[in-house]
Formats: structure tokens, C-alpha cells, sequence
């Protein structure tokens, strides 16, 4: 038995001294150094006790040995679990306990932090830097660089990714490794990846969008990654006229929209810019076109599934849409009934293909919510499917808000702001951001008598829920719209606040 995931996606450069990255200092690390590398950590791993099927969560900041350590899971045959960097150890504390780690990888600075987490639910704890440094690195050190690849199915799981919701815990969606490899390959073939690409990559990696399709569609093609820490203007700027192509959130296009020194001439090197993981403005879209000449590539997927849909490389690229079902996806639209509807109306997407994950962990019931018998996924994103095959975003089912591509989940949020002093009740819903495609509004009702504070509500909530997912702007009310069963009204909200940021951003 082989080892698909990795056969694929690493086998061919094992011993390539092609370059595959290209740091923010400059250095190169060719395919073969690389690899190289992540065997050091495939032994480093399996000379902890790790065996075949456990699982790796992983909360670093990004560089190139944090990608090491995904394709030595891969080469190990152990299940990747990242991590976003944001998460406190309360948020991680679920994460790891629900998946049941065998091993927590932290960055140097959190590993206190994090140790009694480990602790607490029988796992190890190794720590990761981006210099080369940490516990996990210092066992790397002067181990073999070659390593017997684990035989894999192409049903065994391959990442455990979790996901927000509206009701209950978050989940574990379950990847296998048919999963990846068919996502990669369709996306490799759809956008004309080649070995001459050279992707800037200022995604995080704990993220479907920047570990799964960037990197993995990089790898397909052989191509190479200017691998940047994170989002910044600067960097992107004067890397963009050595890269063919850039994979972005919207905030991406406006933030580079607002500099003057990008232009056409500064693009004149890409070949394709791709954006997904939150809705891009049709305006965005017309702005960039006129500045550059190139028209953005959006495309639709999720943690569940990879990507689903994109607008074509060749043929007409629709503001607006999230384009075609991708090859060996099938997307229907239906009623609440799961019946489908007809072509122009709007209902619930669902889709089946290779790319779909194989459920949720732990979690039977939920799966058996989601998936259908047979094999369509219910994605809760209510849309629309022209006569032509064209989808679009009309919004979701769910009341999962979406900022700068981070999932937010508003009942998490409104529970810690309830028990805050003064707090009778709140809503936290998400409506258009310029920059970040949905900016986060909590409304708010104080307790009789009481006066909020907003700017002492906002600084409560350092240190009980990761950055991404505050508030960028509270409204206080003396009741929030319920109808006659006693439901908030998020629809209403949403409505009454539609312009919070959108305003802001006019005046």
C-alpha cells in the first residue's frame, strides 16, 4: 500500500533542488531540503510514541518548519490538526480534549501557557519556532533525512479541521486524504499552476484556504511559495514583481486598492489573482480591474469541503458569483425540504464530490444532519444557480459570520458578553466591512438601571476570546426584535446595521 497524500504532493521532489521557498529574508530552501527536513520531524514524531492515526495539534506561528511538520504528519501517516494562532488556551482547551491529541505543538512563548491544557488531557507538548528553534526542533537535530513513508489508504484521515456553527460546540470536520489530493489537483488543473509559478503567500496555515489550497496547489504543480509571515501591504508590494500569482481574502484587494504604488505596471509580472473565504464586493472587483487590467478569480468553499465552485481561468469571470461547480463536484440548490429547486431561484446549497469530508468528529448525529444518505453535503449557504451554472452567495441558513476569512461564531460571543456586569442580554451579528468582508456588531441590552460602557465591554473581552472575534462596533438598545415565538430577529438587525461599516468607511 502507498501513501497517496504524500506520493502526490511530496513524491516527486523528494529529491528536487528546485526551489520551493522563498523566505521573507531572502534565503531559498530548494523541494529536496525541504522534504529533508520534515523527515527529521516524521522521526522526531514517531520518537515521541506517535503511531499512525494520531493526532497533532498544532498552534505555531507560520514558517517553513511549521509546514515541515505538516508533510512529516503526512509522511507519518498522523492526523494534522491546525490551529488558529489567535485562540486562547481556554478556546484550545476544547480543541484538544474533543480530538483527543496525542501531542500539542506550541510556539515557544505560549508553552506554559499551554502546558497544564496538555496536561489535562493526556497529551505531550513539544514547541515549534519560526527561527529554527523550539523543543520539537532540538529532537529534529541530526536525525536522518530520508523516512519510510507510512502506507495510507486514501479513505484514512489525513486532517481534522475544526469548524463553527450556530448551535453547540464547534466541529471537527474530518479530511481524509482523497479528500485533499482530488481538491488539489482539480484546482491545480482549473487555474493553470505550472512549475513556473511562484505563489506569494501571506495566508495563515491554519486555515483551508492558505494550508490546503495555496500550499497544496503549489506542491500539485511544483511550483514555488514566497512564504510571508502575514498580511503586509509593504511585503506584498515589493515582492509582487517576482510572483505569478496571488491567493487572497478580500481584505487583500482593498488594502492593496488603497496603496497608490499598486498600479499596473506593478502587476504587470502576475498572471492571477484568486480570492475567496468571504464575499468580494462587486465595486472591489470593478476598482481592481480598472487599476490593473486583471479581473479577480473568486471562488467558494469551506472547512467541509475545499472548494466547490470557481469562476473560470478562461472564460468570463462574473462579479458577484462564485462561478462553476468545480470538475467531479456536483452542486444542487434546494428547498427546505432538500427537494431541488429551479435555476434562478434561491435556496440551500448542497454539494457531493471527492471533496467532501467524511463528517464530523465524535459528533454521529451532527454528521447525519449534514450529510444526506446520499452523499450531498448541506452547506447552510442559501444561493442561486443560473441557467449557465453560475452560483451566487445570497447568504447563509446560519448566522456564521465570516471577517477577514476567519469563521466567527456569534452564540460563542454572545455568552461571554452576557456574563459581563451591567449585560441583561446581546446579538452578535455580522454585516458588509470593506476591508474585511463581514465586520462583527454586538448589540447590546443593559440590565434595568445599568449603563454600559462600551470601551470597558470591548477591553473585557482581552483574554476570553481570540482577537478576530470582537466586536469592531457595539450598539446599545432597550430591546432587541423578537417575533411572536420570542426568536431575535438577527434578519432585522442585520438590516438596521447594514451600513455600520460601510458609513464609516464613506466618511
Amino acid at each position: 500500500m502507498s501513501n497517496p497524500l504524500f506520493d502526490r504532493l511530496f513524491g516527486p521532489h523528494v529529491a528536487s533542488e528546485r526551489t520551493f521557498l522563498i523566505l521573507p529574508d531572502g534565503r531559498r530552501i530548494s523541494y529536496a531540503a525541504f522534504l529533508g527536513r520534515a523527515a527529521a520531524f516524521a522521526h522526531a514524531l514517531t520518537g515521541l510514541g506517535l503511531v499512525p492515526g494520531d493526532r497533532v495539534a498544532v498552534q505555531v506561528d507560520k514558517s517553513a518548519d511549521a509546514l515541515a511538520l505538516t508533510a512529516a504528519c503526512a509522511q507519518a501517516g498522523l492526523v494534522f490538526l491546525p490551529l488558529n494562532t489567535a485562540y486562547t488556551p481556554a478556546e484550545l482547551d476544547y480543541f484538544v480534549g474533543n480530538s483527543g491529541a496525542a501531542l500539542l505543538v506550541a510556539s515557544p512563548a505560549n508553552a506554559a501557557a499551554l502546558a497544564e491544557v496538555a496536561a489535562r488531557h493526556g497529551a505531550q507538548i513539544q514547541t515549534l519556532g519560526t527561527a529554527g528553534d523550539g523543543t520539537l526542533a532540538d529532537l529534529a537535530e541530526g536525525q536522518p533525512a530520508t523516512y519510510p513513508t507510512v502506507p495510507r489508504a486514501e479513505t484514512d484521515l489525513a486532517a481534522i479541521l475544526y469548524t463553527s456553527g450556530t448551535t453547540g460546540r464547534s466541529k471537527g470536520a474530518m479530511l481524509s486524504q482523497r479528500n485533499l489530493i482530488s481538491n488539489a489537483d482539480a484546482l491545480a488543473r482549473e487555474w493553470h499552476f505550472g512549475p513556473e509559478d511562484v505563489l506569494l503567500h501571506a495566508l495563515p496555515i491554519f486555515h483551508t484556504h492558505g494550508l490546503f489550497v495555496a500550499t497544496n496547489v503549489t506542491l500539485i504543480a511544483g511550483g514555488a511559495m514566497i512564504l510571508l509571515p502575514k498580511l503586509d501591504i509593504d511585503a506584498l508590494i515589493a515582492w509582487m514583481p517576482q510572483a505569478t500569482a496571488l491567493m487572497g481574502v478580500p481584505t487583500f484587494y482593498t488594502r492593496l486598492l488603497a496603496d497608490p504604488r499598486f498600479d499596473r505596471a506593478l502587476t504587470a509580472h502576475m498572471r492571477l489573482f484568486v480570492s475567496g473565504s468571504a464575499p468580494l464586493l462587486a465595486e472591489t472587483h470593478r476598482e481592481f480591474e480598472a487599476r490593473t487590467g486583471h479581473r479577480i478569480l473568486e471562488r467558494y468553499g469551506m472547512t467541509e469541503t475545499n472548494m466547490n465552485t470557481s469562476n473560470p481561468y478562461t472564460g468570463e469571470r462574473r462579479p458577484g458569483t462564485v462561478g462553476l461547480p468545480l470538475p467531479g463536484v456536483e452542486l444542487r440548490i434546494c428547498d427546505s425540504r432538500g427537494t431541488p429547486v429551479q435555476p434562478g431561484e434561491i435556496g440551500t446549497i448542497e454539494v457531493r464530490g471527492p471533496n467532501v469530508f467524511q463528517g464530523y468528529w465524535q459528533m454521529p448525529e451532527k454528521t447525519a444532519e449534514e450529510l444526506r444518505p446520499d452523499g450531498f453535503f448541506i452547506t447552510g449557504d442559501l444561493g442561486q444557480q443560473d441557467a449557465e451554472g453560475y452560483v451566487t452567495i445570497v447568504g447563509r441558513g446560519k448566522d456564521l459570520i465570516i471577517a477577514g476569512g476567519y469563521n466567527i461564531y456569534p452564540k460563542e460571543v454572545e455568552e461571554v458578553l452576557d456574563d459581563l456586569p451591567g449585560v441583561l442580554e446581546s446579538a452578535v451579528i455580522g454585516v458588509p466591512h470593506p476591508d474585511l468582508g463581514e465586520g462583527v456588531v454586538a448589540v447590546l441590552v443593559p440590565r434595568p438601571g445599568a449603563t454600559l460602557d462600551t470601551a470597558a465591554i470591548a477591553a473585557a473581552l482581552d483574554g476570553r476570546l481570540a482577537r478576530f472575534k470582537h466586536p469592531r462596533r457595539f450598539v446599545v438598545v432597550d430591546a432587541l426584535p423578537r417575533n411572536t415565538m420570542g426568536k431575535v430577529q438577527k434578519a432585522a438587525l442585520r438590516k438596521d446595521h447594514a451600513d455600520s461599516f460601510i458609513q464609516t468607511a464613506r466618511t
